[in-house]
């Protein structure tokens, strides 16, 4: 029976169960998937390509007003009808294959676009590097760029087949016998086949589809880590009447053209960045000025040539250490490309490295009996400044205004590296792990066994403040300074202008943009930082209550101008209600609330490892990481995923290597970031494990229980959570009753149950 639609009408919609295949009668119907679209007309066939999956795998929606018949279908079912209906099983093969070559077509389109833009990118950085050396400018190195290399394919199609379903198309509907009963049958079984083969090309246009969205944030994106800043930075700083401003201003035309036709683009932002582009460079047409520069002599900085002798004499390092250090600053400065990855640049920052920290460790020592250190040594400490050519005029003149007072702030657990170590060497903080996951009597017990201390130096060195300082400098100090800067291979601890990726007060971190960054977490994961602990009380019949306790982690910012954070440690020691301990650079160039989301998701990784112990990845004793690590692991074989979904996890976990953790960190900054602002993006499974082990504030949960995606699960979570307040409300009964005032801990953990 013929039915009607009106234009936009959704026919099948992805993901539901294929229940019909609907022949089009008049009108033209628009199939929609990840990465491609193509459209049927009158005569073809809805549902021959979904039947191997059984659940839809495109969308498909009216374009304009549509006549479809439509045939149940059930699985195993379709020889039947095939025979019942002799002159739709040649119309049922005609339109199959000629899906499967509008899919072909698409497949190839975009595998192109994925190569094209892959060059597109190389060539243009290549280009940036080439004007920098041109001008005598050490090109910025950008993060994304060293994580991209071009499109490889583990499960590509076979190279065949697009050959083989033209000639399809072409000779077999023509051949086909009309009406005899095995050929139902076989074009049953062709028709699956078919349809497990587009499976497999849609799979592949998926994950090709998000290599290239990956890819594209090169171009631009919200950090303005990108290559249309540095563009746009190159020409605004050698100016519009240069000789190669043309060339420049061509190049940036042209990625503005291939950023208009990437659909990944946020083109709210794409139009803000080209807005903002053409006003600053009117403005430098019309003024000859560069707006954002900062001019030295418009602050009070003294004299800061000589940096590095002020540095030395300071320190009190033997003459071949200083003459060293100079040295190799001298030639680190003379170098164009700072980022070279020849031998001879790399063993110079190799060797830059090593002797800047000697230099750190013998001038640190000494301020420790100095109540008057000098400015430039502060910048030193706090900055890695080393010299004022190195680091740029407006650098070193911002950096000498704000080292006096840099805005951190201990009291809120929010350190310098300085403050830091001058925290441990006073007794305050234990030292960090080092990088083999020794706490420091760890460390210094193994420096007994193999015979290096005897037992009396153990019992003496374990105590001792200097040791656990030296310790520390030597250990978690210079590997994080590395980590959190990001580009590992490029790495110099020295300050540097080409670092410098965005203005340098917008990537400062201050404990009050720090304070903020944690703030936004907590108001969407309100027990990110809570620890469950036992609470035990005699005195007043409380034999053992398990409570909840928030325990914020101390922020290290180190001396750098970076991209990474560090989740170093869950916890200090072995007492889980001890802080956490994380790393950043004390300069972010990345977001501050994205990068510390990423290490609040590590935490809750590894403090759930910490507590589950051994079993940590044992789905029988349930748990954040033996939920998840199933999930992951048995995604193929799970049911209650989509095809786009089982796609994504696929491509996915090539981008995490592997690696579950990575995988939850990555699923846990979108929970963040999108889920938690009424955006959803994660599929059904790891949206219910979040939710059970990371749930929302009360705030969001009340504001998503009428989404029909939420509802379910926050009607589990809320019935939980009363079971426990009702249990809490028990026990506070019955200290009213015996004229017991309740104890703070208990009335706080009713104040989380009902967070």
């Amino acid at each position: 029976m013929a039915k009607e639609l009106q234009k936009g009408t959704v026919i099948c919609q992805s993901g539901q169960p294929v229940d019909s295949i609907h022949m089009i009668i008049k009108g033209t119907v628009r199939v929609i998937y990840t990465g491609g679209e193509y459209f049927l007309e009158k005569g073809d066939v809805i549902g021959l390509c979904d039947l191997y999956r059984q659940n839809y795998i495109f969308t498909y929606a009216a374009l304009d007003d549509v006549t479809i018949a439509t045939f149940p279908y059930k699985k195993d079912g379709l020889s039947v009808l095939l025979r019942r209906q002799p002159d739709f099983a040649q119309i049922t093969a005609k339109s199959c294959f000629k899906q499967t070559n509008n899919i072909l077509e698409v497949y190839e389109l975009i595998k192109y676009d994925c190569g094209s833009l892959y060059q597109y990118i190389s060539d243009s950085y290549k280009e940036y590097c080439n004007l920098c050396e041109r001008h005598r400018m050490s090109p910025r190195l950008l993060p994304e760029l060293e994580e991209i290399k071009p499109l490889e394919l583990e499960d590509d199609i076979p190279r065949w087949m697009g050959s083989y379903y033209e000639n399809m198309a072409a000779v077999l509907p023509q051949t086909l016998p009309q009406s005899r009963t095995p050929y139902s049958d076989f074009l049953n079984g062709l028709l699956l086949k078919t349809s497990e083969d587009i499976s497999s090309i849609v799979s592949v246009c998926h994950i090709m589809n998000y290599y290239k969205s990956d890819i594209a944030k090169t171009l631009m994106n919200n950090d303005r880590l990108d290559l249309f800043d540095l563009f746009t930075s190159l020409l605004f700083r050698i100016g519009p009447s240069d000789e190669d401003s043309t060339t420049i201003s061509g190049a940036i035309s042209r990625m503005m053209i291939h950023l208009e036709g990437i659909s990944s683009i946020d083109q709210e932002l794409y139009q803000k960045r080209v807005q903002e582009y053409k006003e600053k460079l009117a403005h430098i047409e019309e003024h000859g000025l560069n707006p954002s520069e900062k001019n030295i002599e418009n602050h009070e900085t003294g004299d800061l040539t000589g940096s590095i002798d002020t540095i030395l004499q300071y320190s009190g390092c033997e003459k071949e250490v200083c003459g060293d250090f100079r040295k190799y600053v001298d030639e680190y400065k003379s170098q164009i490309d700072k980022n070279a990855t020849d031998d001879a640049s790399r063993k110079l920052r190799m060797n830059l490295t090593k002797t800047f920290y000697k230099v750190y460790e013998a001038a640190f020592k000494k301020s420790l009996e100095d109540d008057n250190i000098p400015i430039i040594l502060k910048m030193f400490f706090q900055f890695g400044y080393v010299d004022e050519e190195l680091a740029g005029a407006d650098n070193a003149s911002y950096l000498y205004s704000i080292a006096d007072h840099f805005p951190s702030n201990p009291k809120q657990q929010v350190y310098t590296a300085y403050e830091w170590m001058k925290a441990v060497y006073l007794g305050e903080k234990e030292p960090s792990r080092n990088e083999f996951d020794l706490d420091f009597p760890g460390y210094v017990r193994e420096l007994k066994t193999t015979g290096k201390i005897t037992a009396a130096q153990e019992k003496e060195m374990v105590n001792d403040n200097n040791e656990k300082m030296i310790f520390e400098l030597s250990n978690m100090f210079p590997l994080v300074n590395k980590m959190t800067f990001g580009r590992i291979t490029t790495f110099c601890p020295v300050f540097s202008e080409h670092n410098v990726l965005k203005e340098l007060d917008k990537g400062m971190v201050t404990a009050q943009k720090m304070m903020e960054a944690i703030n936004n977490i907590r108001a969407i994961d309100f027990g990110a930082y809570y620890r469950e602990t036992v609470y035990v009380n005699p005195a007043i019949g409380i034999a053992k209550e398990y409570i909840s306790t928030e325990v914020l982690p101390d922020v290290i910012l180190m001396p750098n101008v970076g991209i990474r954070g560090v989740m170093w440690q869950e916890i200090e020691g072995k007492r889980r209600t001890t802080p956490s301990r994380m790393m950043v650079s004390i300069f972010q160039m990345e977001d501050l609330t994205a990068t510390m989301t990423r290490l609040t998701g590590e935490f809750r990784w590894e403090m759930c490892r910490r507590v589950q112990g051994p079993r940590w990845n044992d789905v029988s004793e349930p748990s954040l990481t033996s939920e998840y690590c199933d999930y992951i692991q048995f995604y193929k074989k799970n049911h209650e995923l989509t095809a786009d979904a089982k796609d994504k996890i696929k491509s996915a976990m090539q981008k995490a290597k592997n690696s579950y953790k990575e995988m939850f960190v990555r699923d846990y900054i979108t929970w963040i970031m999108y889920e938690g602002n009424s955006s959803p993006r994660l599929n059904k499974v790891a949206r219910v494990i979040i939710a059970t082990y990371c749930p929302f504030s009360k705030a969001i949960r009340d504001r998503l229980m009428v989404n029909p995606m939420y509802k379910e699960m926050l009607e589990k979570y809320n019935l939980k959570m009363s079971q426990k307040v009702h249990h809490i409300d028990n026990l506070c009964q019955k200290l009213n009753n015996t004229k017991i005032d309740i104890p703070e801990e208990i009335l706080n953990q009713k104040k989380f149950l009902e967070s």
